[in-house]
Protein backbone atom coordinates (compact mmCIF):
# COMPACT_ATOMS: atom_id res chain seq x y z
CA UNK A 1 0.00 0.00 0.00
CA UNK A 2 1.85 2.94 -1.04
CA UNK A 3 2.55 5.26 2.35
CA UNK A 4 1.43 9.05 1.42
CA UNK A 5 -0.41 9.92 4.69
CA UNK A 6 -4.13 10.01 3.59
CA UNK A 7 -3.79 6.78 2.35
CA UNK A 8 -1.47 4.92 5.14
CA UNK A 9 -2.43 6.52 8.47
CA UNK A 10 -6.40 6.70 7.73
CA UNK A 11 -6.81 3.60 4.85
CA UNK A 12 -8.31 1.84 8.18
CA UNK A 13 -9.23 -0.42 5.39
CA UNK A 14 -6.24 -2.06 5.42
CA UNK A 15 -5.45 -2.99 8.75
CA UNK A 16 -2.64 -2.12 10.28
CA UNK A 17 18.70 14.19 13.62
CA UNK A 18 15.68 15.84 14.17
CA UNK A 19 14.22 13.16 12.19
CA UNK A 20 14.78 9.17 12.54
CA UNK A 21 18.33 8.85 11.18
CA UNK A 22 20.77 6.20 12.18
CA UNK A 23 21.86 6.24 15.78
CA UNK A 24 24.08 5.55 18.00
CA UNK A 25 23.27 2.18 20.42
CA UNK A 26 21.99 3.01 23.56
CA UNK A 27 22.19 0.16 25.94
CA UNK A 28 19.57 -1.89 26.71
CA UNK A 29 18.00 -0.85 30.67
CA UNK A 30 17.00 -3.66 32.75
CA UNK A 31 14.33 -2.34 35.65
CA UNK A 32 12.89 -4.92 38.04
CA UNK A 33 11.67 -2.89 40.67
CA UNK A 34 8.27 -1.72 39.33
CA UNK A 35 6.41 -1.47 42.64
CA UNK A 36 4.70 -4.61 44.99
CA UNK A 37 1.50 -5.80 43.77
CA UNK A 38 0.70 -9.62 43.21
CA UNK A 39 2.36 -9.24 39.72
CA UNK A 40 6.24 -8.61 41.70
CA UNK A 41 5.08 -11.74 43.85
CA UNK A 42 4.66 -14.00 41.38
CA UNK A 43 6.83 -16.80 39.75
CA UNK A 44 8.66 -14.68 36.72
CA UNK A 45 12.03 -13.88 38.56
CA UNK A 46 13.64 -10.92 36.62
CA UNK A 47 16.95 -13.35 35.71
CA UNK A 48 14.87 -16.39 35.65
CA UNK A 49 15.03 -16.70 31.60
CA UNK A 50 18.97 -17.38 31.60
CA UNK A 51 21.76 -15.16 30.25
CA UNK A 52 21.54 -17.24 26.84
CA UNK A 53 17.90 -15.90 25.71
CA UNK A 54 18.64 -12.58 27.74
CA UNK A 55 20.94 -12.28 25.17
CA UNK A 56 19.47 -13.12 21.83
CA UNK A 57 16.63 -10.79 23.26
CA UNK A 58 18.74 -8.33 23.58
CA UNK A 59 20.24 -8.51 19.98
CA UNK A 60 16.76 -9.52 18.36
CA UNK A 61 15.26 -6.12 19.92
CA UNK A 62 18.51 -4.26 18.81
CA UNK A 63 18.56 -5.15 15.35
CA UNK A 64 14.89 -5.04 14.69
CA UNK A 65 14.88 -1.39 15.90
CA UNK A 66 17.99 -0.21 14.51
CA UNK A 67 17.03 -2.34 10.94
CA UNK A 68 12.91 -0.25 11.39
CA UNK A 69 14.56 3.29 12.67
CA UNK A 70 13.04 2.75 16.04
CA UNK A 71 13.84 5.61 18.35
CA UNK A 72 12.84 3.58 21.44
CA UNK A 73 11.11 0.49 22.47
CA UNK A 74 9.84 -0.65 26.01
CA UNK A 75 9.95 -4.49 26.02
CA UNK A 76 7.97 -6.84 28.52
CA UNK A 77 7.61 -10.61 28.88
CA UNK A 78 6.60 -12.27 31.49
CA UNK A 79 6.54 -16.13 31.43
CA UNK A 80 5.51 -17.82 34.55
CA UNK A 81 7.94 -20.78 35.81
CA UNK A 82 10.49 -19.66 33.36
CA UNK A 83 11.09 -15.41 34.47
CA UNK A 84 10.59 -12.36 33.19
CA UNK A 85 12.48 -9.69 30.48
CA UNK A 86 12.01 -6.03 31.40
CA UNK A 87 13.93 -3.66 29.13
CA UNK A 88 13.96 -0.33 27.73
CA UNK A 89 16.09 0.66 24.93
CA UNK A 90 16.74 3.49 22.43
CA UNK A 91 16.03 7.25 22.76
CA UNK A 92 12.46 8.81 24.44
CA UNK A 93 13.18 12.20 23.05
CA UNK A 94 15.76 12.02 19.69
CA UNK A 95 16.82 16.27 20.72
CA UNK A 96 17.89 15.59 23.83
CA UNK A 97 18.71 12.09 23.07
CA UNK A 98 17.19 11.15 26.79
CA UNK A 99 17.02 7.66 27.00
CA UNK A 100 13.81 5.35 26.52
CA UNK A 101 12.85 4.13 30.18
CA UNK A 102 10.35 1.30 31.27
CA UNK A 103 7.71 4.13 33.41
CA UNK A 104 7.08 6.49 30.42
CA UNK A 105 3.41 7.57 29.79
CA UNK A 106 2.46 5.84 26.36
CA UNK A 107 -0.38 6.61 23.53
CA UNK A 108 -1.65 3.00 22.84
CA UNK A 109 -3.99 3.72 19.81
CA UNK A 110 -5.84 1.21 18.85
CA UNK A 111 -5.85 -0.59 22.42
CA UNK A 112 -7.88 1.85 23.02
CA UNK A 113 -10.61 -0.81 21.54
CA UNK A 114 -10.03 -3.61 24.28
CA UNK A 115 -11.24 -0.96 27.14
CA UNK A 116 -14.48 0.47 25.21
CA UNK A 117 -15.32 -2.73 23.95
CA UNK A 118 -14.92 -4.44 28.01
CA UNK A 119 -17.12 -1.28 29.03
CA UNK A 120 -19.71 -1.99 26.23
CA UNK A 121 -19.61 -5.77 27.56
CA UNK A 122 -20.15 -4.96 31.26
CA UNK A 123 -23.41 -2.76 30.23
CA UNK A 124 -24.46 -6.50 28.50
CA UNK A 125 -23.29 -8.06 32.14
CA UNK A 126 -25.98 -5.43 33.55
CA UNK A 127 -28.25 -6.31 31.09
CA UNK A 128 -29.49 -3.38 29.75
CA UNK A 129 -28.21 -3.41 25.91
CA UNK A 130 -27.93 -6.80 24.21
CA UNK A 131 -25.11 -7.44 21.22
CA UNK A 132 -27.70 -8.29 18.69
CA UNK A 133 -29.41 -4.92 19.03
CA UNK A 134 -29.20 -2.82 16.41
CA UNK A 135 -27.33 0.64 16.22
CA UNK A 136 -30.49 2.28 15.21
CA UNK A 137 -31.90 1.27 18.70
CA UNK A 138 -29.75 4.18 20.00
CA UNK A 139 -28.40 6.11 17.75
CA UNK A 140 -30.01 7.98 14.83
CA UNK A 141 -28.66 8.07 11.17
CA UNK A 142 -26.14 5.36 11.28
CA UNK A 143 -26.08 3.92 7.45
CA UNK A 144 -28.11 0.63 7.56
CA UNK A 145 -28.33 1.03 11.44
CA UNK A 146 -31.16 -0.99 11.50
CA UNK A 147 -29.57 -3.92 10.15
CA UNK A 148 -25.89 -3.46 11.80
CA UNK A 149 -26.24 -4.79 14.92
CA UNK A 150 -23.64 -3.95 18.21
CA UNK A 151 -21.88 -7.24 17.90
CA UNK A 152 -21.45 -6.13 14.32
CA UNK A 153 -19.50 -3.01 15.15
CA UNK A 154 -17.93 -4.87 17.65
CA UNK A 155 -16.09 -7.60 15.60
CA UNK A 156 -15.68 -5.16 12.61
CA UNK A 157 -18.07 -6.74 10.06
CA UNK A 158 -20.42 -3.80 9.90
CA UNK A 159 -19.66 -2.58 6.02
CA UNK A 160 -19.84 1.10 7.44
CA UNK A 161 -17.09 2.91 5.52
CA UNK A 162 -13.95 3.91 7.94
CA UNK A 163 -14.02 7.61 8.64
CA UNK A 164 -10.66 7.73 9.05
CA UNK A 165 -10.06 6.09 5.18
CA UNK A 166 -11.88 8.93 4.26
CA UNK A 167 -9.72 11.80 1.79
CA UNK A 168 -11.16 14.84 3.48
CA UNK A 169 -11.10 13.60 7.26
CA UNK A 170 -7.01 13.14 6.52
CA UNK A 171 -6.65 16.44 4.98
CA UNK A 172 -8.36 18.30 7.71
CA UNK A 173 -6.50 16.12 10.56
CA UNK A 174 -3.02 16.70 9.24
CA UNK A 175 -3.64 20.38 8.35
CA UNK A 176 -4.51 21.12 12.05
CA UNK A 177 -2.87 18.23 14.19
CA UNK A 178 -4.17 20.24 17.34
CA UNK A 179 -8.07 20.10 16.24
CA UNK A 180 -10.46 18.63 18.44
CA UNK A 181 -12.95 16.70 16.96
CA UNK A 182 -16.53 15.58 18.03
CA UNK A 183 -17.63 11.97 17.70
CA UNK A 184 -20.21 13.12 15.60
CA UNK A 185 -17.60 15.17 13.74
CA UNK A 186 -15.96 12.55 12.34
CA UNK A 187 -18.83 10.01 12.12
CA UNK A 188 -19.90 12.52 9.28
CA UNK A 189 -16.65 11.85 7.04
CA UNK A 190 -17.44 7.74 6.62
CA UNK A 191 -21.39 8.33 6.59
CA UNK A 192 -21.24 10.42 3.33
CA UNK A 193 -19.89 6.93 1.46
CA UNK A 194 -22.37 4.05 0.68
CA UNK A 195 -21.43 1.26 3.54
CA UNK A 196 -18.91 -1.24 1.80
CA UNK A 197 -20.57 -4.58 2.50
CA UNK A 198 -23.93 -5.85 4.24
CA UNK A 199 -23.70 -6.04 8.16
CA UNK A 200 -21.91 -9.65 8.84
CA UNK A 201 -21.03 -10.19 5.58
CA UNK A 202 -17.46 -9.91 5.98
CA UNK A 203 -14.31 -7.92 7.90
CA UNK A 204 -13.10 -4.46 7.46
CA UNK A 205 -11.12 -3.21 10.17
CA UNK A 206 -13.10 0.60 10.88
CA UNK A 207 -12.66 3.31 13.53
CA UNK A 208 -15.99 4.10 12.86
CA UNK A 209 -17.51 1.51 14.52
CA UNK A 210 -15.73 1.67 18.11
CA UNK A 211 -17.14 5.81 18.14
CA UNK A 212 -20.64 4.21 17.40
CA UNK A 213 -20.26 1.88 20.77
CA UNK A 214 -18.76 4.65 22.78
CA UNK A 215 -21.84 7.00 21.65
CA UNK A 216 -23.99 4.28 22.82
CA UNK A 217 -22.32 3.39 26.28
CA UNK A 218 -23.01 7.56 26.50
CA UNK A 219 -26.21 6.91 25.89
CA UNK A 220 -27.29 4.20 27.69
CA UNK A 221 -24.86 4.44 31.18
CA UNK A 222 -25.44 8.69 31.12
CA UNK A 223 -22.32 9.50 31.84
CA UNK A 224 -19.16 10.49 29.61
CA UNK A 225 -17.73 7.58 27.89
CA UNK A 226 -14.42 8.27 29.93
CA UNK A 227 -15.85 8.55 33.18
CA UNK A 228 -17.76 5.24 32.38
CA UNK A 229 -14.28 3.54 31.58
CA UNK A 230 -12.73 4.52 34.53
CA UNK A 231 -15.20 3.55 37.11
CA UNK A 232 -16.73 0.44 35.39
CA UNK A 233 -13.41 -0.80 33.87
CA UNK A 234 -9.95 1.00 34.38
CA UNK A 235 -10.95 1.05 38.61
CA UNK A 236 -11.73 -2.33 39.48
CA UNK A 237 -8.76 -3.54 37.38
CA UNK A 238 -6.40 -1.66 39.08
CA UNK A 239 -5.12 0.58 36.54
CA UNK A 240 -3.49 3.51 37.85
CA UNK A 241 -1.65 4.78 34.81
CA UNK A 242 -4.37 4.22 32.31
CA UNK A 243 -6.85 7.09 31.28
CA UNK A 244 -8.84 8.44 28.33
CA UNK A 245 -7.34 12.08 28.06
CA UNK A 246 -9.34 15.01 27.40
CA UNK A 247 -7.97 16.25 24.02
CA UNK A 248 -4.23 16.11 23.91
CA UNK A 249 -3.19 15.93 27.36
CA UNK A 250 -0.63 13.99 28.35
CA UNK A 251 1.08 13.26 31.63
CA UNK A 252 4.80 13.20 32.02
CA UNK A 253 6.95 11.42 32.11
CA UNK A 254 6.27 10.54 28.33
CA UNK A 255 7.80 9.69 25.47
CA UNK A 256 8.17 11.70 22.61
CA UNK A 257 6.51 10.24 19.27
CA UNK A 258 7.62 10.27 15.78
CA UNK A 259 5.46 9.62 12.81
CA UNK A 260 5.78 10.59 8.89
CA UNK A 261 1.79 10.59 8.71
CA UNK A 262 2.05 14.18 7.75
CA UNK A 263 0.72 16.22 4.65
CA UNK A 264 4.40 16.37 3.28
CA UNK A 265 5.46 12.97 3.90
CA UNK A 266 8.26 13.81 6.20
CA UNK A 267 9.25 13.03 9.97
CA UNK A 268 7.40 15.22 12.94
CA UNK A 269 7.24 15.31 16.15
CA UNK A 270 3.26 14.60 17.22
CA UNK A 271 4.07 14.13 20.84
CA UNK A 272 1.13 16.69 21.72
CA UNK A 273 -0.95 15.81 18.46
CA UNK A 274 -5.01 15.92 19.83
CA UNK A 275 -5.82 11.86 19.63
CA UNK A 276 -9.71 13.37 20.13
CA UNK A 277 -10.08 12.40 16.50
CA UNK A 278 -9.89 8.45 17.36
CA UNK A 279 -11.95 8.67 20.55
CA UNK A 280 -13.06 5.87 21.61
CA UNK A 281 -11.24 3.90 18.86
CA UNK A 282 -7.82 4.54 19.67
CA UNK A 283 -7.23 7.82 22.30
CA UNK A 284 -6.34 6.32 25.35
CA UNK A 285 -2.57 6.36 27.17
CA UNK A 286 -1.01 4.11 29.24
CA UNK A 287 2.20 2.32 30.68
CA UNK A 288 4.04 -1.06 30.88
CA UNK A 289 3.41 -1.70 34.17
CA UNK A 290 -0.90 -1.65 33.65
CA UNK A 291 -0.79 -3.10 30.31
CA UNK A 292 1.05 -5.95 32.08
CA UNK A 293 -1.86 -6.43 33.81
CA UNK A 294 -4.70 -5.14 31.48
CA UNK A 295 -3.70 -8.11 29.42
CA UNK A 296 -4.51 -11.01 31.65
CA UNK A 297 -7.58 -9.71 32.36
CA UNK A 298 -8.91 -8.96 28.99
CA UNK A 299 -8.11 -12.05 27.59
CA UNK A 300 -9.30 -14.04 30.70
CA UNK A 301 -12.64 -12.27 31.23
CA UNK A 302 -11.97 -11.26 34.94
CA UNK A 303 -14.20 -8.22 34.94
CA UNK A 304 -16.94 -9.96 32.68
CA UNK A 305 -19.31 -12.52 33.48
CA UNK A 306 -18.20 -16.15 31.69
CA UNK A 307 -20.64 -16.09 28.79
CA UNK A 308 -20.21 -12.46 28.23
CA UNK A 309 -16.16 -13.71 27.69
CA UNK A 310 -17.15 -16.73 25.68
CA UNK A 311 -19.35 -13.96 23.46
CA UNK A 312 -16.27 -12.25 23.14
CA UNK A 313 -13.71 -14.59 21.96
CA UNK A 314 -15.66 -16.01 19.36
CA UNK A 315 -13.80 -14.98 16.72
CA UNK A 316 -13.86 -15.05 12.77
CA UNK A 317 -11.56 -14.78 9.73
CA UNK A 318 -10.09 -11.63 9.05
CA UNK A 319 -8.83 -11.96 5.76
CA UNK A 320 -4.81 -11.90 7.47
CA UNK A 321 -3.47 -15.15 7.18
CA UNK A 322 -3.27 -16.77 11.15
CA UNK A 323 -4.97 -13.88 12.51
CA UNK A 324 -9.02 -13.93 13.71
CA UNK A 325 -11.16 -11.33 15.22
CA UNK A 326 -13.75 -11.43 18.14
CA UNK A 327 -15.20 -8.50 19.47
CA UNK A 328 -12.63 -5.75 19.98
CA UNK A 329 -9.97 -8.34 20.43
CA UNK A 330 -7.78 -10.67 18.12
CA UNK A 331 -5.93 -13.67 18.31
CA UNK A 332 -2.94 -14.87 16.24
CA UNK A 333 -0.65 -17.58 16.76
CA UNK A 334 -2.51 -18.16 20.28
CA UNK A 335 -1.90 -15.13 21.28
CA UNK A 336 -4.74 -13.04 22.67
CA UNK A 337 -4.97 -9.29 22.89
CA UNK A 338 -4.63 -5.94 20.73
CA UNK A 339 -2.01 -3.92 18.90
CA UNK A 340 -2.10 0.06 18.70
CA UNK A 341 -0.91 2.72 16.23
CA UNK A 342 -1.45 5.93 16.59
CA UNK A 343 0.64 9.10 14.78
CA UNK A 344 3.62 8.62 16.63
CA UNK A 345 3.27 5.37 18.91
CA UNK A 346 2.55 1.78 18.55
CA UNK A 347 1.86 -0.75 21.17
CA UNK A 348 1.06 -4.80 21.29
CA UNK A 349 0.02 -6.05 24.34
CA UNK A 350 -0.90 -9.77 24.30
CA UNK A 351 -1.66 -13.05 26.33
CA UNK A 352 -0.88 -16.66 25.53
CA UNK A 353 -3.50 -18.70 27.69
CA UNK A 354 -1.39 -21.68 27.23
CA UNK A 355 1.91 -20.36 28.94
CA UNK A 356 -0.02 -17.62 31.11
CA UNK A 357 2.69 -15.54 29.31
CA UNK A 358 2.40 -11.73 28.88
CA UNK A 359 4.20 -9.41 25.84
CA UNK A 360 3.72 -5.92 26.06
CA UNK A 361 5.53 -3.48 23.59
CA UNK A 362 5.42 0.46 23.67
CA UNK A 363 7.46 1.89 20.69
CA UNK A 364 7.88 5.66 20.16
CA UNK A 365 7.16 5.69 16.30
CA UNK A 366 4.35 4.40 13.67
CA UNK A 367 6.53 4.46 10.45
CA UNK A 368 6.57 1.25 8.68
CA UNK A 369 8.95 -0.71 7.60
CA UNK A 370 9.23 -2.08 4.17
CA UNK A 371 5.63 -1.94 4.33
CA UNK A 372 5.34 -3.67 7.90
CA UNK A 373 4.39 -2.28 11.21
CA UNK A 374 7.56 -1.74 13.35
CA UNK A 375 5.53 -3.08 16.39
CA UNK A 376 4.33 -6.43 14.29
CA UNK A 377 8.01 -6.86 13.68
CA UNK A 378 9.65 -6.51 17.23
CA UNK A 379 6.49 -9.08 18.28
CA UNK A 380 7.23 -11.59 15.96
CA UNK A 381 11.21 -11.27 16.73
CA UNK A 382 10.45 -11.55 20.36
CA UNK A 383 7.77 -14.95 20.03
CA UNK A 384 9.92 -16.56 17.61
CA UNK A 385 12.65 -17.13 20.24
CA UNK A 386 10.84 -17.65 23.34
CA UNK A 387 7.66 -19.58 21.98
CA UNK A 388 8.64 -21.16 18.63
CA UNK A 389 5.31 -22.48 18.46
CA UNK A 390 3.61 -19.52 19.09
CA UNK A 391 5.02 -16.78 16.56
CA UNK A 392 2.97 -13.91 17.04
CA UNK A 393 3.05 -13.51 12.97
CA UNK A 394 1.19 -10.29 12.36
CA UNK A 395 -2.34 -8.69 13.71
CA UNK A 396 -4.98 -6.70 11.81
CA UNK A 397 -2.96 -3.06 11.08
CA UNK A 398 -4.09 -1.04 13.62
CA UNK A 399 -5.30 2.16 11.50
Amino acid sequence: MPRTPSRRLFAAALLVASVLAPMAATPATAVHAMGVDRYDKDNCPPDGLGPELTARLDNAIERVRRQAGIPGVVVGLWMPGKGSYVRATGVADTATRRPMTTDLFMRIGSETKTFTVTALLKLVDDRRIRLDDPIAAYIDGVPDGDRITLRHLAEMRSGLFPYSADPDFAHDLLSDPSRSFTPQEVLAYGFKHTNTFAPGENFQYSNSNLVLLGLVIEKVSGLGVADFIHKRVLRPAHLRHTLFPADAEFPEPHAHGYTNQTLSGAIEDSTDWNPSWAWTAGAMISDLRDLRRWAEIVATGTLLRPETQRERLKTLPTGFPGTSYGLGIFETGGWIGHNGSIPGYESVTVYLPSQKATLVLLLNTDVSHKGQEPSTLLARAITGIVTPDNVYDGAVPPR
